[in-house]
């Protein structure tokens, strides 16, 4: 399975059509343009500061390399950091909290505050976890100010948050802006299309039903491929609570799935 965090080059290079399949969609934005938070958070390209023809060309640089730039300063930098990584943290939060609105709420606020604490990042080699663990604690934080009283994160061991809107292309495959895109033959059958968005939208309400601590570390581990070591340090649990919750989540979406085998 394709990994759902991690893209080799910026989506703004390859735009934001994901391919097919819920789980090959890397990089895909959430919606057709880039996010834009460089108005809060940095100057945009080619604005004062923008070291352009500066050095090798990203996408010659390997990761860690142009996040130390970013961390330097170099704006094109954190725009390449934004654009190649933008639509694995939209899509985090879109499945977290089953809202569009809230979801690309939480983009914008994950790489405001990313820009702002980059340069206190300790190991360069690092970003990715730890761009995940900003975006995760806002989708925790948004999700405990939905209930009438808050709630310690463990609290999200134990019974579902109630959802938002269930968002019906939280995984991809049903949005209609995607739908000239190759996935075989369900584009030719539309019995096969039907029943694949069907199960989809089961998936996706299914999900929704799972607690939110579980559901964060089954995303994390079965959608967006951390380990669990990495995720511990995210969700800011022990490895074995995490392994605990990735199987109860894994079991409870097994279970309701059990109609569409």
């Amino acid at each position: 399975m394709a990994s759902d965090r991690t893209a080799s080059q910026p989506e703004s290079s390859r735009g934001y059509a994901p391919a097919s399949g819920p789980e090959s969609e890397r990089g895909a934005g959430p919606r057709a343009g880039s996010v834009q938070c460089t108005s809060r958070a940095a100057p945009a390209i080619g604005a004062p500061g923008h070291q352009a023809g500066a050095g090798p060309a990203l996408h010659d640089l390997d990761q860690a390399t142009i996040v130390a730039r970013a961390q330097n300063g170099d704006v094109s930098a954190f725009e390449w950091l934004l654009s190649a990584h933008e639509g694995g943290v939209f899509r985090l939060a879109l499945r977290m909290l089953g809202d569009r609105a809230e979801a690309e709420d939480i983009v914008q606020e994950t790489f405001i505050a990313a820009r702002r604490s980059l340069p206190d990042l300790a190991a360069p080699q690092s970003f990715i976890p730890w761009l995940y663990r900003v975006a995760t604690n806002k989708c925790f934080n948004l999700l405990r100010s939905r209930r009438r009283h808050p709630a310690h994160p463990d609290a999200f061991d134990d019974g579902s948050v109630p959802a938002g809107s269930h968002d019906a292309f939280a995984w991809g495959e049903a949005d209609p802006r995607h739908q000239g895109d190759t996935c075989g033959g369900l584009c030719q059958d539309p019995a096969l299309r039907y029943e694949a968005e069907a199960q989809m939208r089961a998936l996706t309400g299914l999900l929704q039903a799972v607690p939110a601590g579980p559901r964060a570390c089954w995303l994390l581990r079965d959608v967006h491929e951390f380990s669990y070591t990495e995720i511990a340090t995210i969700v800011h649990l022990p490895e074995s609570t995490v392994r605990g919750r990735i199987a109860r989540a894994r079991r409870i979406l097994a279970e309701g799935m059990q109609s569409w085998r």
